[in-house]
């Protein structure tokens, strides 16, 4: 971090940047493609589909008419299984446990506050933060802008001095429409062109870097 930046809070996104959560969100998306009679990708090929709203997503792949549908029966699987094909980045725990010693830590993820609160008990993180926040199952607050907008009001955070760790440019417009700072995970699914196309240049290949810039 720069030295003449204030930070008094930071909020992380889950996917891509607490945990990777390739094999469940594709998997699901592949799901919900086959049960609609539609072309199943790869889950390679199927990546990109990982930070955006699922609604998107399906938009994309299926149309706007059907993406619905498609939300619908993606979530049939991730409920009760997909959530759970998930896992912790190699030295986030660490890095949760130093950061939490110093700053209130927030999750902020486009996906469904339910499922963001049982990933992060199973996983054992939920300890490490304050409040999270979520969008809400009937498509409420999906939006990046919107949903940190929301929740920097909830906690009674400056957007001024509060940082936003993300690794796709939904998490770098979100920040930088609420007046955020932004360090990007590069070890996620975005790009450093997504970070910059956004107007920021700063971010991590590891997770245990965030501590050097925080």
């Amino acid at each position: 971090m720069q030295d003449a930046r204030v930070v008094e809070a930071i909020f992380f996104d889950l996917d891509g940047t607490l945990t990777d959560p390739k094999e469940g969100i594709t998997g699901c998306i592949q799901h919900a493609l086959e049960r609609m009679g539609e072309p199943v990708p790869s889950k390679d090929d199927l990546t990109w589909c990982i930070g955006p709203p699922l609604v998107d997503n399906f938009s994309e792949l299926v149309g706007p008419e059907r993406a619905a549908e498609g939300v619908a029966l993606y979530r049939q699987r991730f409920g009760h299984v997909g959530l759970f094909e998930n896992e912790v980045y190699h030295g986030i725990p660490e890095v949760l446990m130093s950061l939490a010693d110093k700053y209130p830590l927030y999750v902020a993820s486009s996906k469904p506050l339910v499922f963001v609160d049982r990933i992060l008990e199973h996983f054992e993180l939920a300890q490490f933060f304050v409040r999270t926040f979520g969008s809400g199952l009937d498509g409420t607050l999906q939006d990046k802008s919107e949903l940190l907008a929301h929740a920097l009001i909830e906690t009674d955070q400056t957007g001024s001095k509060s940082v936003m760790i993300g690794d796709r440019r939904h998490d770098a417009i979100g920040a930088k429409n609420n007046g955020m700072s932004f360090i990007g995970a590069l070890y996620g699914y975005g790009s450093a062109d997504e970070f910059r196309s956004s107007g920021y240049e700063e971010w991590v290949e590891q997770p245990q870097e965030l501590l050097e810039r925080l």
